[in-house]
């Protein structure tokens, strides 16, 4: 067993004393970050395979996106959107050229972007399809994650997440994920968009089964129904692709996106929509007093920049391939299974995923468990050959000693 210097120990004493106890974390007290590792305050190093839920796709403190974050911070960091600023206009043109989408309206963190989403697609349900007011619904899926929230847990159909937060949002169907037939049963005139992970990550990685999201695509056309991609952990090149839904060939009426947004360094999240959809809200409709603010626009760019300029979709697909066959010629009777897409891995156990994320730990990796019985590894997509190896051997030690 992990045993913690009394200086972690103090950290960690101090978090539980004075904090809300509303994570669960490692008890790993981190100092520094840089590429793919951690480094905690005792000098130990770790790869990290978390890498904040995709929030540091670019991996940390990436030189190029700390630079644009301290040359803005020097001019303006925040104005509200009282007035203008000069780093918005080029955040909304890059998002644009990036996403092909028309329109878009910045936030924060990806909850933040969810209800943006949500506000939108009711307030097109009710102006443009005619729905009855109040009346409009949205489908939304089993085992989901899109924030926490209360309107966002009233879409949730997990315990842990409801229990004694209501009353709850009305308006939200749930369907099984990966049921197309469950789906269209569910279609009705009042039914104003679908809102779906194309890879439910804290759900335990669960990929959806081979062209379903296309047939769920194909239904919101054919009903007259808008679709709404969370991207939030799966874009920004996590899967092997910009976007996840690129994978399927489909364009969502309505994109979130959010953690890598701000590489590393800043919380930035958006909306993003053609203007035939955006142009439903007007001034005082929604809004935000750090959304699109000088600093976090300015580092976005960079963040953008540098999976670009970087090419990180072809290195997640890369990196992403060598770890899932390594892994598959592990050899263990606890793995039930191993799925996901580039380098957004779940390994199910038949049994609670904690104490290989422990075992890991004494390995020098930092990986966590979701649903507890899946690992989910997911590290920075800059991660290298030898990064990669590195991870490979830790985890056949971990899996044996575990």
């Amino acid at each position: 067993m992990r045993k913690l210097t009394d200086r972690s120990a103090a950290f960690i004493a101090d978090e539980e004393r004075f904090g809300a106890h509303n994570y669960h974390p490692l008890d790993l007290v981190i100092e520094h970050a840089e590429g793919a590792w951690l480094t905690d305050v005792d000098g130990n190093r770790y790869l990290d395979c978390i890498s904040a839920y995709s929030a540091v796709n670019q991996g940390h403190g990436h030189p190029r996106i700390r630079q644009a974050l301290i040359d803005q911070a020097q001019k303006s960091t925040l104005t509200s959107r009282a007035m203008r600023n000069d780093q918005l206009p080029r955040l909304l043109k890059k998002l644009h050229d990036v996403t092909g989408y028309g329109m878009a309206l910045p936030m924060n963190t990806g909850a933040e972007a969810v209800e943006t989403a949500i506000k939108l697609a009711r307030r097109w349900g009710y102006e443009r399809k005619g729905i009855s007011e109040n009346a409009a619904e949205i489908i939304v899926f089993s085992n989901n994650f899109h924030g926490r929230t209360t309107t966002i847990i009233s879409a949730s159909a997990t315990a842990e997440y409801r229990r004694s937060f209501g009353p709850f949002t009305p308006g939200f169907v749930f369907v099984p994920f990966g049921d197309a037939d469950a789906l269209e049963l569910a279609i009705t005139p009042n039914t104003c968009a679908i809102l779906i992970e194309p890879i439910q990550g804290e759900g335990g990685v669960i990929v959806p089964p081979e062209g379903y999201l296309k047939r769920a695509w194909a239904m919101c056309k054919e009903h007259e129904v808008l679709f709404i991609a969370d991207e939030i952990q799966t874009g920004f090149c996590r899967t092997g692709e910009m976007f996840c839904v690129d994978h399927d060939g489909i364009r969502a009426d309505i994109m979130v996106v959010g953690k890598a947004l701000g590489g590393g360094f800043y919380p930035v999240s958006a909306a993003l929509a053609d203007e035939s959809l955006m142009s439903l809200f007007q001034p005082g409709d929604h809004g935000s007093t750090f959304g699109g603010n000088p600093l976090g626009s300015a580092v976005a760019c960079a963040a953008l920049d540098v999976l670009i300029d970087e090419k990180l979709a072809a290195k997640a697909r890369y990196a992403g391939a060598t770890i899932m066959q390594a892994l598959r010629s592990v050899a263990s009777p606890q793995i039930v299974d191993i799925r996901g897409r580039g380098l957004l891995i779940g390994v199910e156990l038949d049994r609670p995923a904690r104490a290989l994320s422990y075992a890991l730990l004494e390995r020098g990796v930092a990986a966590k468990d979701t649903h507890e019985r899946v690992l989910r590894i997911a590290p920075p997509l800059t991660i290298n050959d030898d990064e990669i190896a590195y991870f490979v051997n830790a985890f056949r030690g971990a899996i044996a000693a575990s």
